[in-house]
């Protein structure tokens, strides 16, 4: 097939992560930087109340009126709060600075899948247009990407917290679809997990490549133009430009 524009998911497609919130001695840094700027916390009350809060804030961006089935809040605001739970008036540069280093005392590891650098490069030369579309924290995925060496290589990058709507809404997909004037019949989404990246493409006329990867839910494969059973974006680029 001639696609001419090719909508990758993130992580688990094209970066390969692995994060732990419950990581020995992350709780223990997030209060000792809370506590160097004034906002007191132990270890376990840091934790709970952060888990709470994003509870909360995920359970008030629900609309009554249920058009908001799948809502995505700004991470960075959840720190605020915290801050501001112990008297501190942080402004959201300190906010989103305690985010990030939230995310990077939680991280394992981060890095390419092997060819993913190769085959983005290897598309926009070819004359396609290649998106990003991701469930993701701004504040983490920005930075990211630019670690990762990718940060350049995207026509257009949409990540679900700029925009208070995830995967699998379909609103989101449509959001790019209709900014970036998308000929769903000739565009492509590449993915790694059934439920959020391939039904929802598939059901808006897109063609869809999956790709059970490492970090891919527990599904049954879903019907796709290209199935993988495994990390292999060689063979991605092989469909993608044959």
């Amino acid at each position: 097939m001639d696609f001419s524009d090719v909508i990758f998911d993130l992580y688990g497609t094209l970066v390969d992560i692995r994060t732990d919130e419950q990581a020995p001695g992350l709780w223990a840094e997030m209060a000792r930087i809370y506590g160097e700027n004034g906002a007191e916390y132990t270890p376990s009350a840091l934790k709970d109340s952060y888990f709470s809060t994003v509870a909360q804030m995920e359970g008030a961006s629900l609309r009554q009126d249920a058009h908001e089935a799948h809502p995505e809040i700004q991470l960075e605001y959840v720190f605020q709060k915290l801050y501001r739970d112990r008297g501190v008036e942080a402004d959201r540069e300190l906010a989103v600075a305690t985010g990030q280093m939230f995310r990077e005392a939680s991280m394992e590891y981060i890095r390419l899948y092997p060819h993913a650098r190769e085959l983005l490069t290897r598309l926009r030369e070819r004359g396609k247009r290649v998106w990003l579309l991701s469930n993701a924290q701004a504040i983490f995925t920005r930075l990211e990407l630019r670690r990762v060496g990718i940060d350049r290589l995207f026509d257009g990058v949409y990540l679900s917290s700029d925009y208070g709507v995830k995967k699998p809404d379909r609103r989101f997909f449509e959001l790019l679809l209709r900014e970036r004037h998308i000929d769903t019949g000739r565009a492509v989404m590449v993915g790694n997990d059934g439920e959020c990246d391939i039904k929802p493409a598939r059901a808006l006329g897109l063609a869809a490549v999956y790709i059970r990867s490492n970090i891919s839910p527990r599904e049954p494969s879903p019907p796709a133009e290209l199935v993988l059973e495994g990390m292999d974006l060689e063979k991605v680029d092989a469909f993608l430009l044959t």
